[in-house]
């Protein structure tokens, strides 16, 4: 009999590790430590805040690099004037009576080349989109500034608030995140 109460406690634990997503903290929300019973407001006027149905940020295959080279050079090292990383990502959701809206943040690094100087800012194009399977439901391109401060690296925060994705979450919903060196466009 113990070890049946043992087995069921720990598969309640396994499955509840499974649904936990990234908690508002990590996003810089604060939650009302007031005891005023007072809800955030951003949950007040958009809907509830979905933990479980929250669609996973990936980044893109071959799109978390970005390299700018001098003029007339490619792929030389001696040539680089900065590269930007992709690293971490994650998310927040917000549902309403038709749509989940999420809010996508990716940290991201700037370092200076040879050929670079520091200090300054330099824009670099960062494309957020949602699909669910080869269905597109979400695609925006930001020229995002990054700083390059004088010890010529630097650690960055990139958000993009309003990914709307029409009727909920549903099916597969994924989202991705990378440069995009295409044509400034939005759909």
């Amino acid at each position: 009999m113990t070890i049946r109460r043992f087995l069921g406690i720990s598969l309640l634990a396994i499955v509840a590790g499974c649904n936990q997503t990234d908690k508002p903290a990590d996003l810089g929300v604060s939650s009302d430590t007031s005891g005023t019973g007072t809800q955030p407001a951003v949950q007040q006027t958009q809907g509830a805040v979905v933990q479980g149905a929250c669609p996973q940020v990936y980044l893109r295959d071959g799109t978390a690099v970005l390299r700018r080279f001098a003029k007339g050079a490619k792929d030389d090292p001696s040539k680089l004037l900065y590269q930007v990383t992709l690293a971490e990502t994650t998310r927040r959701c917000v549902i309403n009576e038709s749509q989940l809206v999420m809010t996508v943040m990716v940290q991201g690094r700037i370092v200076v080349g040879p050929a670079g100087t520091a200090g300054g800012t330099v824009n670099v194009p960062i494309r957020v989109a949602a699909a669910d399977g080869n269905n597109t439901l979400f695609s925006d391109l930001v020229q995002f500034p990054v700083n390059i401060p004088a010890e010529g690296t630097a650690q960055f925060v990139f958000t993009k608030d309003n990914v709307a994705i029409p009727g909920g979450s549903g099916g597969f919903v994924r989202a991705f995140v990378g440069f995009d060196e295409g044509p400034y466009n939005t759909k």
